[in-house]
């Protein structure tokens, strides 16, 4: 009978599953699609109501926006970047390995 904890996961094989094959596609594609739907949504209400000033502001929130969408969209390889450096940077005496493992095995 194998043992949970002789997993690279040590048990949080679920949780890790979540938030490799949940969590992070939701930030990753959903959060920025949002983002410019709602500023764009934005600058068509600013161009509606004709005001030059209105439609300015709005230009520059859409900007913005999309700026943070992109920003977003690579907080999943940041993290998995992240996770690869400190599995591979500890000392020689942890055993960071099995996290790695973990964390690909969690994206597979």
């Amino acid at each position: 009978m194998d043992n949970v904890l002789d997993k690279p996961c040590g048990g949080l094989d679920p949780i890790v599953r979540i938030i490799r094959k949940g969590v992070f596609p939701i930030v990753q594609i959903g959060i920025p699609i949002l983002l410019i739907v709602f500023g764009t949504i934005d600058l068509g209400k600013a161009v509606i109501s004709s005001d030059e000033k209105e439609v300015k502001q709005a230009q520059g929130r859409l900007i913005k926006r999309c700026i943070y969408a992109v920003a977003i969209f690579f907080i999943v390889t940041l993290v998995n970047l992240v996770m690869s450096l400190v599995a591979t940077g500890a000392a020689s005496d942890t055993n960071t390995s099995g996290w790695a493992v973990c964390w690909d095995e969690a994206g597979r």
